[in-house]
């Protein structure tokens, strides 16, 4: 998926480019390799384990249903996306979780890299919480996986720099989260950045009365970041991102607006 949508974006762009290139793609992928690594070597278990530990000892919702297993699984995917979607609406509104979650706003520009580009503390949350979910609710560990295959390659698709055809883009996001509904989330008008949180599944902002249909400026003009992280700075160089959250900007966008 990465490598697809980085070659859909270079060949059929939907945006111009704002700040140059190489640096920052550089900066948000060695990002990655960073929450890779940490991950890996300081997490005891992962959500698959979790998932497997919580059926061998019969805890969560799930592991006291008698349900055919593919209605599990699918349950088990649809309630772990919307669980995402309420976390990403807590790490806008609570004020220490969008110290971290501005990591991902402050981008400049928006592709493929911007949708794995997050915070190495807001990652360890991030991954409590799908725990926590995954325990409580007993959802069984091929939900788990599905479900990571799916956020993974869909968070690579909507932030992607593609262009669709605007059929194409209504019919897509009946159903799913496209780029062009995506790319209004990270508007630098708060009202925008505080919509469109659906990151797989678009149903979730339409039941939830979050849902914006289309950027104010529209897609060319739309300025993508935050008002207070204006400078490549936050864009292309790894120790700032790392640093946004223990700053404090003045006149600092708040997303409680309505």
């Amino acid at each position: 998926m990465l490598a697809v949508m980085n070659l859909w974006g270079w060949l059929s762009p939907r945006r111009n480019w704002h700040v140059p290139k190489f640096r920052r793609l550089l900066s948000n992928y060695l990002l990655v390799v960073l929450n890779t690594v940490l991950l890996r070597y300081l997490l005891p278990m992962t959500a698959v384990a979790v998932a497997l530990w919580s059926e061998q000892h019969s805890l969560g919702l799930f592991n006291h249903l008698t349900l055919p297993l593919i209605v599990e699984v699918v349950a088990g995917v649809i309630l772990l996306d919307l669980a995402v979607y309420g976390q990403h609406v807590a790490f806008h509104y609570i004020p220490v979780f969008w110290q971290f979650h501005k990591v991902h706003h402050a981008d400049l520009d928006l592709d493929v890299s911007s949708g794995l580009r997050f915070h190495t503390v807001e990652i360890f949350l991030s991954m409590g919480i799908k725990m926590a979910v995954v325990t409580s609710l007993g959802i069984h560990w091929s939900s788990v996986i599905a479900f990571e295959v799916l956020l993974n390659a869909t968070s690579m698709f909507n932030h992607s720099n593609v262009k669709l055809p605007l059929f194409c883009d209504r019919v897509l996001r009946q159903a799913i989260v496209t780029p062009d509904m995506h790319r209004v989330h990270h508007s630098v008008i708060p009202r925008e950045t505080n919509s469109n949180y659906g990151f797989n599944l678009s149903c979730w902002d339409r039941v939830f009365g979050t849902y914006r249909d289309q950027p104010e400026q529209g897609h060319q003009l739309m300025e993508i970041g935050l008002h207070e992280y204006r400078t490549e700075e936050t864009a292309d160089r790894l120790i700032p991102m790392l640093q946004i959250p223990f700053r404090q900007k003045r006149n600092e966008q708040t997303t409680t607006e309505p």
